[in-house]
């Protein structure tokens, strides 16, 4: 049986879904939240941290990127971060991470390797 209910109504509002990731959402929060989507992805898993560290560590790279003293650690915190985001791509199954990330760690171990390791 389907039935339907108008905006206007509050009847359902104190209904309580959960998701399967374990959220709770009230109709009523669903029903009157300005965002159009919701964030599909869950908090304070293994992929979650190293995600988030990853990102961290690729913007401490970028920072640095324009400073000629610190070119080799900027290679090592791109080659720390951009692995860290090979390893949540594989994760997800999600090809075009893995090529792109995967593509952007050799190039950046070729350039470590060429400039630093065997100069």
């Amino acid at each position: 049986m389907t039935r339907t209910v108008s905006n206007e109504s509050e009847k359902l509002d104190d209904v309580v879904i959960q998701t399967d990731s374990g959220n709770e959402y009230s109709v009523g929060e669903i029903k009157h939240s300005n965002r159009v989507t919701k964030s599909v992805t869950p908090y304070y898993t293994a992929d979650w941290y190293v995600k988030w560290f990853s990102s961290i560590v690729v913007l401490a790279a970028m920072s640095i990127r324009g400073v000629e003293e610190l070119i080799f650690w900027d290679l090592v915190l791109s080659i720390v971060g951009i692995t860290g985001w090979l390893v949540v791509s594989v994760m997800w199954k999600d090809r075009a991470l893995v090529l792109l990330n995967g593509v952007g760690l050799i190039m950046f171990m070729n350039t470590l390797f060429s400039k630093y390791m065997f100069a």
